[in-house]
């Protein structure tokens, strides 16, 4: 049973988006595909003093692009989120532990690409922060044919998935039936039931970047996503 989620990469993604990751055997990163306008793709939510804030990757003309397309406008917002996150998460538990981490990504490297900027954390994150084994492979990779659900659908039959999981958004738009005709089970993830765990500047908010719980909860971080649960 080969269990594959295809998804576009998300800047610094919340916990469930890591969820899901450890779900499956195999995750694609879904970037060939149009940019959508003040989503997920660019910005996300931490915690602050002064309630919850955005923070936000700065991109250049993005009308009619793809998202591995889209290029990042200026190099002045990588020091700008890195000393958000030290401002925001210094008294943490384990901010520290991730410093050297933070250092490298905002203030040592240069992102041309939104993509390779989100494709690299969320590898890095999953890997060696979480844990987690699951195998990443890129669209691009593949030469998946049709449009909308059906070029996902000849993606998912090109890897030999037996089982896709989606997130629960998708209920909505996703036609059931056309996974039923390829052979193919359809779960929608649940992201109820997560645990809280000690969080700074209350209330508590789980719809944060998985950089609130690295902080907060270091390597217990995969027990409030997944390991909580019944095995």
């Amino acid at each position: 049973m080969k269990k594959v989620a295809v998804i576009q990469s998300n800047y610094i993604p919340w916990k469930g988006y890591f969820d899901i990751i450890h779900d499956v055997d195999l995750f694609i990163f879904y970037d060939d595909v149009q940019y959508t306008k003040n989503d997920w793709r660019n910005r996300n939510r931490v915690k602050s003093n002064q309630g919850t804030q955005w923070i936000t990757v700065p991109i250049g003309s993005h009308n009619s692009q793809l998202i591995n397309e889209v290029e990042i406008s200026n190099k002045l917002w990588a020091k700008k989120h890195f000393n958000t996150l030290k401002m925001n998460y210094s008294k943490t538990p384990y901010f520290h532990r991730y410093l050297a981490f933070l250092e490298h990504v905002y203030l040592e490297r240069e992102w041309c690409y939104l993509s390779e900027l989100n494709q690299y954390l969320i590898k890095i994150i999953s890997k060696e922060f979480l844990g987690i084994e699951t195998l990443f492979a890129d669209s691009r990779e593949y030469s998946a044919s049709g449009v909308s659900l059906d070029r996902l659908i000849d993606l998912l039959k090109q890897v030999q998935a037996d089982t896709y999981i989606s997130g629960p958004a998708a209920n909505s738009y996703i036609k059931s039936e056309s996974f039923f005709e390829a052979g193919i089970e359809l779960v929608y993830k649940d992201y109820s039931g997560y645990p809280e765990y000690p969080q700074l500047n209350p209330p508590f908010d789980h719809y944060v970047s998985i950089m609130d719980l690295l902080f907060h909860t270091g390597p217990d971080a995969a027990y409030f996503i997944w390991g909580w649960r019944p095995s």
